[in-house]
C-alpha cells in the first residue's frame, strides 16, 4: 500500500474528522475470465484500519481494472483511444460519425466499455494512417458543417505531411517484399532506410562529388553497395538494382530520393527535369561504420568528378551489367569482378 496524500476531512469509515490517507493498493480481480492486476485508489482510516472509496474512486478503479485488462490482451487503453482522437482534433461524437459507429461509441471506449479486437484494429489503423482519415472525411463531407469539416481536414492534412516518410518507406518495402534480405539480390543485407539516407547525404555533402544528378547518384549507390559486398561480404543499404539502359538503378528509386533528409532542386533541361542533389549540413552519417565510410570514399575518389555520361559508360563496362538481361535484377555475385578496388 502506497500513500499518495494526506487530507484532514470527514472519514467515511469512522465518521470523524481527522487526517485521512489516500492510498494506492495493488489488487487482482477477474475480468472476462482473466485475472487482472491493477492499481486501485482508496481512502484509508488508521483508526479502523479500513479502506473506503467514494463514487469517483469507484469509477476510477473500475477504469484502472479495464485498462489493465486491455493492456494484457493487447488492446488500446482508454487514454490511448483518447489520444488518437485528440491527435486529429476531433470530438467524440464526430469521431464516431466519421467511423460510421454509434454516436456514443467513442465516448464509451474512452471510459468503461472495452472494445473488441475488430474495433481496436480500426482505431490503430486510423492512428497511423492520416490518409485513411482523409478518405473517410471526404466520404462523410455532408455529415459535418463546412467550418468543422475544414478544421478536421486541415489537421489531418498536417499529419499526413508528417507521415509522408512512413508512407514512402512502406511503398519502397512493398517493392522488396519478395527479395528483401536476399544475398543474391540485396547483398546479404536487410533494406536499411537510415543508411540509404546517410549514403546519399554523404555523397551530396562531399565537395569531391560534382554535379550530383539522379543518374549519377544511382550509379554511385550501386558502386558503393557492390564494393562493400566485394570487400566485406555485404552491401551497405540492402538495395537491389535493375539493369536499365542508363545502368544500375535501385528498385523504388523515385521514392528513395524523396525520403526525409534528402534534398534536391528540380532543374529544367529543355524537355526534361533533372534532380540536383544538395548538401544537407544537418546530416551526419551516424549509422555508417568506418568500413562503409572507406567504401564511400573509394567510390568518390574514382567517380566523384565524373559526369553522368562518364559514370554510365563505366557502368556499361562492368561485367555485372553485361551479364544481366535488360530490366533484370543484378546479382551481387558479380561484385567480385568490379573494375574498381
Amino acid at each position: 500500500m502506497e500513500t499518495l496524500k494526506t487530507e484532514n476531512k470527514l472519514c467515511l469509515s469512522c465518521m470523524e474528522v481527522h487526517d485521512v490517507l489516500t492510498v494506492c493498493v495493488k489488487e487482482t480481480n477477474v475480468f472476462k475470465g482473466r485475472p487482472v492486476e491493477y492499481d486501485a485508489i482508496y481512502d484509508y482510516c488508521e483508526n479502523t484500519d479500513e479502506l473506503t472509496a467514494n463514487e469517483e474512486m469507484i469509477s476510477r478503479n473500475d477504469l484502472s481494472l479495464k485498462n489493465s485488462y486491455r493492456h494484457s490482451v493487447d488492446l488500446l487503453t482508454s487514454n490511448e483511444i483518447c489520444n488518437i482522437r485528440k491527435k486529429y482534433g476531433i470530438s467524440q461524437t464526430d469521431f464516431s460519425t466519421l467511423l460510421g459507429w454509434g454516436a456514443k461509441t467513442i465516448t464509451r471506449y474512452e471510459s468503461h466499455q472495452v472494445q473488441d479486437s475488430a474495433y481496436d484494429n480500426i482505431l490503430r489503423k486510423i492512428d497511423g494512417d492520416p490518409e485513411w482519415f482523409l478518405s473517410l472525411l471526404s466520404a462523410a463531407v455532408n455529415k459535418f458543417s463546412e467550418p468543422v469539416y475544414q478544421k478536421y481536414y486541415t489537421k489531418a492534412t498536417e499529419l499526413y505531411t508528417q507521415y509522408k516518410d512512413s508512407y514512402l518507406r512502406k511503398s519502397i518495402a512493398a517493392e522488396y517484399a519478395t527479395i528483401i534480405g536476399s544475398n543474391e539480390y540485396c547483398g546479404n543485407a536487410a533494406l536499411n532506410f537510415e543508411k540509404i539516407v546517410d549514403v546519399i547525404c554523404y555523397y551530396a555533402n562531399s565537395k569531391e562529388v560534382v554535379k550530383l544528378f539522379k543518374v549519377k547518384l544511382m550509379k554511385l549507390l550501386w558502386y558503393a553497395d557492390s564494393l562493400s559486398y566485394k570487400r566485406y561480404g555485404s552491401s551497405i543499404t540492402g538495395l537491389a538494382y535493375r539493369a536499365l539502359p542508363m545502368g544500375a538503378v535501385p528498385l523504388g528509386y523515385d521514392s528513395i530520393i524523396n525520403l526525409h533528409g534528402i534534398t534536391y532542386d528540380e532543374i529544367d533541361f529543355d524537355e526534361r527535369v533533372g534532380c540536383h542533389f544538395l548538401p544537407n549540413e544537418q546530416s551526419s552519417p551516424v549509422l555508417l561504420s568506418n568500413n562503409e565510410v572507406s567504401v564511400l570514399n573509394a567510390v568518390i575518389s574514382k567517380f566523384g568528378r565524373f559526369s553522368s555520361s562518364e559514370i554510365v559508360d563505366a557502368m556499361h563496362r562492368e561485367r555485372a551489367y553485361q551479364e544481366t538481361a535488360p530490366r533484370d535484377i543484378i546479382q551481387y555475385q558479380y561484385a567480385k569482378d568490379l573494375l574498381i578496388d
